[in-house]
């Protein structure tokens, strides 16, 4: 796959990121792997993205993650990837050996109450639905008519969004409530130090991914990549999944490149 959509600039940075000892290449997952689409449950990934990813992550001293806001399980449900991807979900907290928080009983207890009071939120805003986690609820209004949508936010926002213990995470359309605080800044963090990785990619195209792009370090030459239009702090950006796919595999090739492996074949 050619480079379209990469600027010269961030070709610059892919290349020189790509030379790194040990390189971490990470991405969201709606919005970057797989399009926004209307049900969560129907985003299906970009098969050059999987493709490009596995790629990369077949070689050595190279990790490939994809740190999403969905439940673990879905994510890997969805996705289709295995190890040696690492998959981590809930915004950051749930890696494959459980969440970074523990969840304990009076947590569940308040995510019971959470839950009970999203779904009457989206019982009265025709178009809005919920969405249960491990640690999380979270309230869909995609589908729902921009006066009810933004009326279903605010009544979950300023209520139970309010309550002690409750850590508010917004997004595209969605609002989640979790029982854990929850950052993939955080959990770049963790990979990064448990990996043993001195230079990071990351793609992410939503809010959440600013706290990811925050916990980069452009000057150690880690490189962040916002896909779709709105304010950022990374420092470049590409337009859609396609480009999120081009980017990929452009840091396949030239890693194997500069690793002087062959580059395996997807």
């Amino acid at each position: 796959m050619s480079a379209t959509g990469i600027t010269p600039a961030l070709r610059e940075a892919l290349a020189a990121a790509s030379r790194a000892r040990r390189l971490l290449l990470a991405s969201d997952y709606d919005g970057c792997v797989s399009p926004i689409v209307s049900r969560p449950e129907d985003a299906v990934p970009n098969p050059a993205s999987i493709v490009a990813l596995e790629k990369a992550a077949a070689l050595p001293d190279t990790e490939v993650a994809v740190v999403s806001g969905r439940e673990l399980a879905v994510l890997a449900d969805l996705s289709g990837l295995t190890a040696p991807v690492t998959l981590v979900g809930s915004h950051g907290s749930e890696f494959d050996t459980g969440f970074v928080v523990e969840v304990t009983d009076a947590k569940r207890a308040l995510l019971a109450r959470i839950v009970d009071e999203l779904r009457s939120i989206a019982a009265r805003f025709p178009g809005s639905t919920v969405e249960t986690k491990p640690a999380a609820a979270v309230l869909h209004v995609r589908n729902a008519e921009p006066a009810d949508a933004g009326a279903a936010l605010d009544a979950a926002r300023f209520g139970p969004g309010s309550w002690e213990g409750v850590h508010s995470t917004e997004g595209k359309a969605v609002l989640e409530l979790a029982v854990i605080e929850t950052s993939k800044g955080h959990a770049l963090d963790i990979l990064r130090e448990r990996l043993d990785c001195d230079v990071v990619i990351y793609l992410g195209d939503d809010v959440t991914d600013e706290k990811a792009f925050a916990h980069l370090r452009p000057d150690a030459g880690d490189v962040g990549i916002k896909v779709g239009e709105g304010e950022t702090a990374a420092a470049h950006r590409v337009a859609d999944t396609d480009d999120v796919a081009s980017v990929l595999d452009f840091v396949a090739t030239r890693r194997a490149d500069a690793l002087g492996a062959e580059s395996p074949q997807g």
